[in-house]
């Protein structure tokens, strides 16, 4: 669809000035596709569509409603390890993410207290996430990790489920001309995903 659109764009005169592309979720190919199609003079957008949009008999009727947003990449810091026990491997750090609120006319820069769930994919494929790590910044004492530890009923390091609740993830390794992947889901459902390369080019 992606495609479909972009080619179509390209016959439209005069040039149009913005492409945007609006879905209730971008899977990871289409979404790759947007940010990477270099197109001078012409900006690509992704606008994530609010789900009470497919039951508007049931949306709320709220001034600080919005049926759109426009969002960005997260902010994230990949950082290779230079100590001895975990020298060569990386580790992701997410900062957050902006966004542009449509009503106020401004861009909001979302830290990461407002980051539910994050994933880290450490082999992406380019096509589907498949997490190596997920954490739950938000989550608290007896939720979240906390509460399927409770559920297995057998030893777990609490000391480890306790960095799942962070934002920087766990040391791993990767192999060289290799993509990782890293999603995040805001409080409101609203996610971001940034694919960026490792290793020797």
């Amino acid at each position: 669809m992606v495609n479909q659109a972009l080619n179509e764009a390209e016959k439209i005169r005069p040039k149009p000035a913005y492409i945007i592309f609006a879905a209730f979720q971008f899977d990871p190919a289409a979404a790759n596709l947007i940010e990477d199609t270099k197109w001078p003079g012409v900006t690509l957008l992704k606008v994530q569509m609010n789900p009470d949009l497919m039951t508007a008999d049931l949306k709320k009727k709220s001034s600080a409603s919005q049926s759109f947003w426009l969002v960005g990449q997260p902010d994230v810091d990949l950082v290779k390890i230079g100590k001895v026990e975990d020298k060569g491997k990386y580790k992701v750090k997410v900062k957050g993410f902006d966004y542009y609120d449509v009503k106020a006319g401004k861009v909001n820069s979302g830290g990461t207290e407002k980051i539910a769930l994050w994933m880290l994919d450490t082999d992406y494929d380019g096509m589907c996430i498949e997490p190596k790590q997920v954490f739950f910044p938000m989550e608290g004492k007896n939720e979240g990790w906390d509460k399927l530890t409770k559920v297995l009923k057998t030893e777990i390091d609490q000391d480890l489920i306790e960095k799942y609740h962070g934002v920087e993830s766990l040391p791993f390794a990767v192999k060289d001309n290799t993509l990782i992947a890293v999603k995040i889901v805001d409080d409101r459902g609203i996610e971001s995903l940034k694919v960026i390369p490792v290793g020797e080019k």
